[in-house]
């Protein structure tokens, strides 16, 4: 009897844990449809039109080819790609630069800080892949801002450390092999990151043939990646996108705003940001000089919290402190003189159509040979969850802005 007793309870731990593990399945098959995003950094709109790409070409003619896109303000490499996760501005959820001091959190974030950058408190809104997975889809993501946090308590099912000398081909090799997983394990979205030719255009200029041979090397690296997509079996379930979080512009060391020759260190409490764009917090008894000074520098744009144009969706958030400085864009902005050069740079107003990035995109859910009209970043977030057919949540994006693109 007694034995019986363990057969039976042995029986109901094994049912009872089946169980669970069926309410933990992926509600995903190899029919329901796949979106990989890749984001090369700093890959200017019209690169393409400067350089041979003929993989690029070739997406736009099987695929969507947009305009361009237009980055949010400031358009830096953090805040743009945590916008484009969340289909909310840099305001809403809180990356409001490459660093920033954070008053609710009296804490301090950087992109070299790793502790910093994996702190889930830091980072608000929700991800495409916290949707996902929250909704049953398996998501993988490769160096993308925001997902070696724990966003909500969530991260990606698989998620990379990030490595910046990890050769691109081995990223491509690793986004494949997750593609190749079985079914019950096998990600149905992947956003993985390039980071280039963001470095090599800071460096260089983005007019620099130094840059035309790296944009026609990442063209082939695209090509290479769609080739390797083409041999999976499921490949007609497969939606690539190739995007980037901002373009670049030329810059000139005889066309620099020093700010150390303006301002003092003890009028502020903070400094914080890089050029082109700076956030400042006032040591309150400076308040008036400081704001004088900088306000007489023709070369800047200074504004008050909370008193930036509607467009820039930017400067309410407490994390952009009392005061946001951003350079004209024929101008740069530093704070000594060993941070001027001549090459490129970004942050700009993001109306600068230099700022402005790639998107093009190919698969079932897409048009073929369709030129779509410029559109934000936010509306990335609204894009996945349609094509993914997710219940999105609350976010800047709209839909109705990049419908278009979608068959049907």
């Amino acid at each position: 009897m007694k034995i019986k007793a363990q057969i039976f309870l042995s029986l109901a731990a094994i049912i009872f844990g089946l169980f669970i593990f069926s309410c933990k399945t992926p509600k995903q098959s190899e029919e329901e449809p796949y979106v990989v995003m890749l984001s090369v950094d700093g890959f200017r709109w019209d690169y393409p039109d400067k350089v041979e790409t003929p993989n690029l070409d070739r997406i736009a003619k099987i695929g969507i080819k947009a305009k361009s896109l237009r980055p949010c303000f400031p358009s830096k490499t953090f805040p743009n790609h945590y916008s484009m996760a969340t289909g909310l501005y840099p305001d809403h959820h809180g990356i409001v630069g490459n660093s920033f001091y954070a008053p609710d959190l009296d804490a301090f974030y950087a992109i070299q800080d790793r502790e910093a950058v994996e702190n889930g408190d830091f980072y608000r809104g929700e991800p495409i892949w916290t949707t996902a997975e929250k909704q049953g889809i398996i998501t993988g993501s490769y160096f993308w801002v925001g997902s070696e946090a724990p966003c909500q308590g969530i991260r990606p099912t698989y998620w990379k450390k990030y490595d910046h000398y990890f050769p691109f081909e081995q990223r491509i090799d690793s986004v494949i092999s997750w593609l190749q997983l079985p079914e019950n394990i096998r990600p149905h979205l992947i956003t993985w990151y390039i980071h280039e030719p963001d470095a090599l255009g800071h460096s260089y200029g983005p007019d620099s043939d130094t840059m035309k041979y790296e944009i026609h090397y990442l063209d082939s690296l695209i090509g290479v990646f769609m080739s390797k997509v083409n041999s999976l079996p499921y490949k007609d379930k497969i939606n690539i996108i190739v995007t980037s979080d901002h373009g670049m512009a030329t810059i000139k060391k005889s066309k620099t705003v020093i700010l150390k020759k303006s301002i003092q260190e003890k009028w502020f409490d903070k400094i914080e940001g890089s050029s082109p764009v700076f956030n400042l917090k006032f040591n309150e008894e400076y308040r008036d000089t400081a704001l004088a000074v900088l306000k007489s520098i023709k070369e800047l744009k200074v504004w008050e919290h909370g008193k930036l144009p509607e467009r820039l969706h930017y400067g309410t958030n407490p994390r952009t402190l009392d005061l946001i400085v951003v350079a004209d864009s024929s101008y740069n902005v530093v704070w000594n003189v060993k941070r001027a050069h001549d090459g490129g740079n970004h942050g700009f107003d993001n109306f600068n159509k230099d700022m402005h990035a790639i998107f093009y995109a190919y698969g079932p859910a897409f048009k073929i040979n369709y030129i779509h009209p410029t559109f934000n970043n936010v509306d990335i977030y609204p894009l996945i969850t349609e094509i993914l057919k997710l219940q999105p949540t609350e976010v800047d994006g709209k839909l109705e802005n990049v419908i278009e693109m979608l068959k049907n």
